[in-house]
C-alpha cells in the first residue's frame, strides 16, 4: 500500500507541474499586470508615508535612523531626496525607464549637494541589502557615479560615468 501511495503522490506532482507549465504562458500577461499594479500601489503608499513624515516632525523622527544627528529641516530634505530616488527606481522597475535612462536621472540627482548628503547619510542602510538584489546593484551604480563625478576634471557632468549598456 505504501508503494501505491508514493506512486499516486508522484502522479499528483506530475499533474500539478504539467498544469503549472500549461497555465504559466496564459497567466504571464495577467501576472505582469498584477505585479505592476502591486508595485504602483506600494509606490503610492511609500510616497504617502514620506509626505506625512515630511509634514510632521513627530512622524519624521520614526524614520531617523541616521548614524549622526540630523536636524528636522535637513531630515525633511533627506526624505524628499529618498522620494525622488525611489520614484526613479519605480519607473525603472515598471519598464518606463531603461537602465541607461535611469543612469541619466542618477547623474542629474547627483548634481544636488543635498541629495549627495542624503546618499552619504544612508550608506549604512544599503549595506543591509543582499548584494544580489536589484536595489543593491543600482545603489552600486549610484556610488560609482558619485565617485566618478568627484574624480572628474570636467565641468561637463552629463558625460561623466559609463552609462550601463555602453560597454562592449
Amino acid at each position: 500500500m505504501a508503494t501505491r501511495n508514493v506512486g499516486i503522490r508522484g502522479l499528483g506532482s506530475a499533474v500539478r507541474a504539467w498544469v503549472e507549465a500549461v497555465a504559466a504562458p496564459l497567466a504571464g500577461p495577467v501576472s505582469r499586470r498584477r505585479h505592476k499594479a502591486a508595485l504602483a500601489e506600494q509606490h503610492r503608499l511609500h510616497f504617502a508615508l514620506l509626505c506625512k513624515a515630511m509634514d510632521d516632525p513627530a512622524l519624521a523622527s520614526v524614520l531617523d535612523t541616521y548614524e549622526t544627528p540630523v536636524p528636522p529641516e535637513k531630515q525633511r530634505q533627506y526624505l524628499f531626496a529618498n522620494a525622488l530616488y525611489v520614484n526613479a527606481l519605480y519607473y525603472h522597475r515598471i519598464g518606463a525607464l531603461t537602465l541607461a535612462e535611469l543612469h541619466g536621472h542618477f547623474r542629474v540627482m547627483c548634481q544636488n549637494p543635498v541629495f549627495r548628503e542624503y546618499w552619504a547619510a544612508t550608506g549604512h542602510h544599503r549595506k543591509s541589502l543582499p548584494d544580489s538584489s536589484e536595489e543593491a546593484g543600482l545603489g552600486h551604480v549610484m556610488d560609482e557615479l558619485i565617485q566618478e563625478l568627484d574624480d572628474s576634471d570636467t565641468d561637463e557632468w552629463w558625460v561623466v560615468g559609463e552609462t550601463p549598456g555602453d560597454s562592449p
